[in-house]
């Protein structure tokens, strides 16, 4: 199978057609990217424009990694993974029910395969550390984001650039003041 019908296959993907909008899978994936971002699930305004992070935790993740919209969407360099390829629909409190566990499991090792030139994964929000941590992962996400040289060269933990964490990050000033200006550093490098 090639990435194209690897493509074509998963967006024509329909295992779950009881999401509010319907199935509409969200990722992008060039075999030349040296950056994979493997995230939640998307939003409403990525479910609607198609484009990953193009929402406001985008623009916090963009700003995060220091990183205009030109380089973060050249997927020659930068692949897009969600746990969740789709829309998962709000929960009772206004935010978004967690990704559907089915897509990991059913996509992501052939999705895998065909990123041969991935140097260094991020796994953006609680979802994808676990996922892809498994034992390793601490029992917090303050632990685990503040332990995050221990998971490198391959991975770095990253909190969910969601405004509901910003208070998270008020507590934790530490993050963007030690930890990202390290992270930009080695994402740089990388891209160059």
């Amino acid at each position: 199978m090639t990435l194209k019908d690897l493509l074509n296959k998963i967006h024509g993907c329909q295992t779950c057609t009881d999401l509010p909008f319907g199935p509409k899978p969200v990722l992008r994936i060039q075999p030349t990217a040296r950056l994979l971002i493997i995230s939640q699930a998307p939003s409403t305004n990525v479910h609607q424009t198609g484009l990953p992070f193009n929402d406001a935790s985008g623009d916090r993740l963009r700003q995060w990694l220091s990183l205009d919209r030109a380089t973060f969407y050249d997927d020659s360099k930068i692949a897009f993974m969600p746990m969740g390829f789709c829309y998962p629909g709000r929960d009772q409190q206004g935010g978004d029910f967690p990704p559907r566990k089915v897509c990991a499991p059913l996509w992501h090792h052939h999705l895998l395969s065909f990123l041969p030139n991935i140097k260094l994964i991020l796994l953006v929000g609680r979802y994808a550390q676990i996922y892809y941590l498994g034992h390793s992962i601490k029992k917090t996400i303050t632990e685990t984001v503040h332990s995050w040289q221990e998971y490198g060269p391959k991975f770095i933990p990253l909190p969910h650039p969601s405004w509901r964490n910003t208070a998270w990050l008020k507590r934790h000033p530490w993050f963007e003041e030690d930890i990202l200006p390290k992270i930009r550093t080695i994402i740089h490098a990388l891209l160059k």
